[in-house]
Formats: structure tokens, sequence, C-alpha cells
């Protein structure tokens, strides 16, 4: 069947009518690079956020629950590959992951009455902050040094992950890329047990959110499960480079995803302005 055909065949009413064989490709691209990118080092919701976000007919509500719905899976595959490879301590991740699944879903509940013209900001100035620490910081990952431990390390863990959790139901794009600067500044982390921990955490704070969608009917199931399968292979490809490289590897394409994202948002909010 052709991507055109598979298109057309979709259930009416769950996809709009405005998508065709050039879109599903173009979105089933967005979903590989999503996957890949948040498998290595977070981010990907700001390429497959905005892909779907192009869809005739597709409210920004229905593109986050459907986002969702796709990175769930991938974010679980690449928790899995990280898992048995890394080995990440899980009482960290853990009880991050709880929190942050909770304050996704109260991020979640306000979504829906947010603007959309709002988000593109809010993540470009986040996001410039995080580059100009990792920068001006070469040693900030290489190694894992735990700054805290006992209660406090959990307590702030926990803190972060409610912190970014909220982020992510609210929002979302960034989330991983988020995750992984605060447990590597934050925590002590090098930059690849840093992204091993946040695929867990990613994986419940995405949960958390279609807890709250799924009721309220925003995700597009048949789109967002093709989607799914392209977000996985990407994890997959993603997890096991990052896993073979080391932290260096992870540091490095930090930095250019955070740089590229930044340069792109900045056209984004220009080009509104104009």
């Amino acid at each position: 069947m052709s991507l055109h055909a598979f298109a057309a065949a979709l259930p009416s009413g769950l996809v709009p009518e405005g998508l065709d064989g050039g879109g599903l490709l173009l979105l089933l691209l967005a979903a590989f690079a999503a996957g890949w990118v948040d498998a290595v080092v977070g981010g990907g919701g700001l390429i497959q956020l905005p892909a779907l976000l192009l869809v005739p007919g597709l409210t920004p509500v229905q593109a986050l629950a459907t986002n969702k719905l796709a990175s769930v899976f991938g974010t679980a595959a690449s928790s899995v590959s990280y898992y048995r490879s890394v080995r990440p301590s899980l009482r960290t991740a853990l009880p991050m992951a709880v929190i942050a699944l909770l304050a996704a879903i109260g991020g979640a509940s306000l979504a829906a009455f947010l603007p959309a013209e709002v988000f593109t900001p809010i993540i470009m100035v986040a996001l410039i902050v995080v580059a100009l620490i990792t920068i001006f910081k070469p040693a900030l990952g290489a190694v894992t040094k735990l700054k805290y431990s006992g209660a406090k390390h959990v307590v702030l863990a926990g803190v972060a992950g409610a912190a970014i959790g909220f982020y992510d139901g609210l929002i979302g794009p960034g989330t991983g890329t988020f995750l992984v600067i605060a447990l590597v500044g934050l925590l002590g982390y090098d930059f690849l047990m840093a992204s091993a921990q946040a695929k867990i955490v990613n994986f419940a704070t995405n949960f958390g959110a279609l807890i709250l969608f799924i009721p309220l009917g925003a995700v597009l199931w048949p789109l967002g499960l093709v989607m799914a399968v392209a977000n996985v292979a990407g994890s997959l490809l993603g997890s096991r480079m990052a896993i073979a490289r080391g932290a260096k590897f992870v540091r490095v394409l930090f930095l250019i995803i955070v740089g590229a994202l930044i340069v792109k948002l900045g056209l984004d909010v220009w080009g509104g302005a104009n």
C-alpha cells in the first residue's frame, strides 16, 4: 500500500483530512529523527511537535497529545536499551520519574488554556541558559561526580522532576534536554548516565500527560501509533550510538542540537514579529 493510500485509509475524524502521503512521509521522518535525538541528548519533541503542528486542521492540543503517544513508545524503547547497557541509578530515576509523572498530569491539565504563541519564546530562553552553562563549564558531565548524597540527592532529583515534568505536560519540547542538564549540572552525573536516567523520567512524563489527554479524546491514535514505530526505530539507533561512543559524544551532540534549536526558534520568534 502506498503512503497516499495508507493516509487516505485512516479513519475519518481521527486524522485531519488534509494529510496526504507526502505529509505522512514527512511526519515519519520527523518521528525517526526525533527518536534519535531524544535518545542521545533529549529534545526530540522540538522536531516532532512542530511537524505535527503543520498538519492541516490539527489543533495545538491534538498535536501535543499525538506527540506524547509517539514519544512514550520511543522513550520506553531507549530506556530499556540504556538500562541493559549502562545500568542507570534507579535510586535517582524512579522517585524522580514518579514525581515528574504527577507534575506532568498537572501541566497537561493547563495545556488547553495556553495560546500556542507563548510556547516558542519560553523554550528558546531556557535553551539559551542551558547552552551557556554547558559551554562555560567544559568539564561538566565528563565524569560522574555526585554533588549530594542520601536524602538531599533524592529531594533535589524530585524537585527537578516536578519542575520539568510540569513543563513537559504543559508544553513538552526540550524536556529530555532539560532533564539531562539537571542531572548533569544539579546532581553531578556524566552526560551518558544522565541521558540514561533522563529517558526513564521522560517516559514517565509522557505517560503522565497521556493519562490526561486520552480521556479528553485529543490523541489521534492511528497517526500517533504509526509515528511511534518510526520514533522507536530512531530511539534504538540513537541509544546504541550514545552507549558505544560515551559521554564526550553525548556532550558534543548536546551542544550542537541545542545551538541548532536556539537558531531555529529565534528565527521563528523573529519571523512572527514581522
